[in-house]
């Protein structure tokens, strides 16, 4: 277990994403000086489940993932802009008081050994997704290389449902369940969900 820097954040961001960032409120300047003094500067990121980014007094959800900085530029006093890249999923233990900033005693969470998810699954779930950014596509009147979108989240076969999952467009409350999802067959099951999901719910719009 270690004590972690944390930004809470209103998306839930899932590993192999990346994530830019403007620093300028006090509490995450002082973060930002704090992490860049490590030897691998990183900080916890989770959902806010209520609440606002700024100002504090939100609601924190325990489950998120590592962003590790890459680059970290200033512009202006205490100002900076930040690119990180989520990686490995944390769970929070406790959190700590907000001195200057969020902070939580963390531990990485690993998937459960279940076995991985059936790969003819992944394939079925990959066709539906085709299929929906092609039917969005055609309701805008601007066709998507839908094929070519959902084949690259292949690029990286670790985290190929994080990936596919970022290139749908769910809901916030689906992406969280798809995080905090014990392993990898359980994180298929609430993307394939999420998929039917996202397909009703466009349909029903389509048909008004």
């Amino acid at each position: 277990m270690m004590v972690s820097p944390m930004f809470p954040l209103e998306v839930a961001m899932l590993p192999g994403q990346e994530l830019p960032l403007r620093i300028f409120e006090p509490r995450y300047v002082a973060m930002v000086g704090d992490c860049m003094a490590m030897p691998e500067p990183s900080f916890g990121v989770v959902l806010i489940s209520a609440g606002r980014e700024v100002g504090g007094g939100d609601r924190r959800c325990d489950v998120g993932a590592l962003a590790k900085i890459v680059d970290c530029q200033e512009f202006g006093v205490g100002k900076f802009r930040l690119l990180c890249v989520m990686g490995e999923r944390i769970r929070v233990q406790r959190w700590l008081e907000d001195d200057p900033y969020p902070r939580a005693e963390i531990e990485l969470w690993p998937d459960e050994t279940d076995g991985p998810a059936d790969a003819a699954r992944i394939g079925d779930v990959e066709d539906r997704m085709v299929a929906l950014l092609d039917r969005i596509g055609e309701a805008r009147g601007t066709p998507i290389r839908s094929r070519e979108i959902v084949e690259s989240a292949g690029v990286d076969p670790e985290n190929r449902l994080y990936a596919l999952a970022a290139r749908l467009p769910m809901g916030q409350a689906d992406r969280y369940s798809l995080l905090a999802a014990p392993s990898e067959a359980a994180r298929l099951d609430v993307l394939s969900e999420a998929v039917d999901t996202v397909t009703a719910m466009v349909e029903f719009q389509l048909s008004e």
